[in-house]
Order: structure tokens, then C-alpha cells, then sequence
């Protein structure tokens, strides 16, 4: 300890409880929150401090990651995505919100959020070098890059964000982890058709003539093929669709049409009904 001062930047002979003091000449800066303990000897001190710093550095990562079973590890791995970041900030108590509510988000269980380092100051090369390692994403909340870091991050393809403002952090880094997610998609229903007519074509096939019953029918659509409330075939695909002697796009219901399957076995009273897929909204 270098020096110590009281509020109106005095030097003080020692600080007693509830009395305000500014110490100066420590190593690191502490977190907000962290107790100062005073002890005679610098080797004592060095060892609490270490094991502070391992203490803290185990319950983040006990934070940032869930345990995966040795059954489940293969699956883990093959699902599981990760987003990494780095977050540098102005000072302690901002990183520490910071962090804070990252780790709060929950988007699912598909992907995780890893926070590989948090610190107060610029950005520097260590920074990148860490980031480029793991694949990370440095967070700068009111603080930039130092010296040459930005062209090191421009040449190592390291991306840096920054910020100004908690909420539009937080609100980036959900939709990121968003962006990890595998899409979801639901079954839309397009339209039905009955069978009528069944017309045989030693250049096309068999031919079904329909009318549409509901909806629509569209050329390219998922398909499934039902016989007296059965499925007989799933996963088929409209492969032309004509009316008249007209290719169109498609025949809306009260209409009659042709068209041929990926599935040959029609037979007339079959019902086809027509779907697509499409990607669910996540909310």
C-alpha cells in the first residue's frame, strides 16, 4: 500500500471502521463488492489474493457452463453452440451488471453463453489473442481498442462491439444467441384435392384429375396421399400441376386440375392434401 488518503486527499495514518479511505498502489483493481483484508507480510497477502482469484475464476465457471453426462456427451457436442465473449469495460461495476445479466439469459437449452474474460480497461492484444483461441467476441461497454489491437483484431477476424448503453448489449447478445438456435418449423396447411380421374401416360405417368376441395393446390408443394382417411404415402411433392391444357402455379378450390406425384399408386377417391413448411416465430 502506497498511500492512503481520506476524502479530501489527506494522508491518513491508518483507516478505522466506517471511515472512508482512497488506497493507492495496488496491483489489480478489486471488484465492486471485494473486502480488504490488511496483513503485515506481502507473501500473506499474495496468497489470499491468489486464492481469491481461484475461488472466483471456478464459481464463473461454474456460471457459464452446465454439466453434460459422459451418455450425453456425444449429443452435447453435435448440438450444443456456444457463444464466446470477452468483455472489457470502464469500470468494475459496469462489467460486473454487465455480466451479470448476460448470464441470465435464456434462450433454450440449445445454446450456452461463455464468458472467457472480463476485465476493466482498454482492449488489448491479450484480449484478441484469447478471443482468436476460442472463437470469442470482444464487448467494449465504454472503452476501445489499445494501440495497434484494432488492426490485430482486423487481421485475426476478431469482431468488437461496442457500447454505450447495458440494455443495447444485452438486447445484441439475445438476438445473437437467438441466431444460434436451429430453426423450427411448422406444417401449414395449403389445400385439398379428390381424386376423380386417374389418367395413364407412358410419358408421364399416372395423371390424377382432381378438384380442389379446400384451400389450394401449388406446383412444388409437400404432399401426402390419404385412401378412406388413411395415409398410404407421406413426403410426396406436386410435381406439375395443369389446368386445362395450361401449366400454371396453382388451382384454387372449386376448380378442377391435373397433376402428377412423386408416387405412382393413385387411385380415384384418394385424397391429397398439400402443406409447407415454415419456420416458426421464436418468441
Amino acid at each position: 500500500m502506497r498511500a492512503l488518503l481520506d476524502e479530501h486527499n489527506q494522508q491518513l495514518d491508518e483507516a478505522t471502521p466506517s471511515r472512508p479511505a482512497l488506497v493507492v498502489g495496488l496491483t489489480s483493481l478489486p471488484s465492486a463488492g471485494d473486502n480488504l483484508l490488511a496483513v503485515r507480510e506481502e507473501r500473506k497477502a499474495r496468497q489470499i489474493a491468489q486464492t481469491r482469484e481461484a475461488r472466483e475464476r471456478n464459481a464463473q465457471l461454474a456460471r457459464s457452463s452446465k454439466r453434460v453426462s459422459l451418455e450425453d456427451l456425444a449429443k452435447f457436442l453435435e448440438e450444443r453452440q456456444t457463444l464466446n465473449l470477452i468483455i472489457k469495460g470502464d469500470v468494475s461495476g459496469s462489467v460486473e451488471a454487465l455480466e451479470d445479466a448476460l448470464l441470465k439469459l435464456d434462450v433454450g437449452e440449445e445454446v450456452d453463453l461463455r464468458i472467457l474474460h472480463r476485465g476493466v480497461g482498454a482492449i488489448t492484444e491479450s484480449d484478441v489473442n484469447l478471443a482468436t483461441i476460442d472463437g470469442g467476441i470482444i464487448i467494449g461497454f465504454n472503452v476501445r481498442p489499445q494501440g495497434k489491437t484494432a488492426e490485430l483484431a482486423d487481421r485475426e477476424g476478431v469482431e468488437i462491439r461496442y457500447y454505450t448503453v447495458i440494455y443495447q448489449a444485452i438486447e445484441e447478445i439475445e438476438a445473437a444467441l437467438k441466431g444460434l438456435l436451429k430453426p423450427e418449423y411448422e406444417e401449414v396447411h395449403l389445400g385439398g384435392a379428390e381424386i376423380r380421374a386417374v389418367f395413364r401416360s407412358s410419358r408421364f405417368g399416372n395423371i390424377a384429375g382432381c378438384m380442389v376441395t379446400d384451400g389450394l393446390v401449388r406446383r412444388g408443394a409437400s404432399a401426402r396421399l390419404l385412401r378412406g382417411g388413411v395415409v398410404v404415402r407421406d413426403n410426396l411433392k406436386v410435381s406439375s400441376l395443369r389446368r386445362e391444357k395450361d401449366d400454371v402455379t396453382e388451382v384454387r378450390e372449386g376448380f378442377e386440375c391435373g397433376l402428377t406425384l412423386t408416387y405412382e399408386e393413385i387411385e380415384e377417391g384418394d385424397t391429397i392434401e398439400t402443406f409447407e413448411m415454415r419456420e416458426k416465430a421464436r418468441v
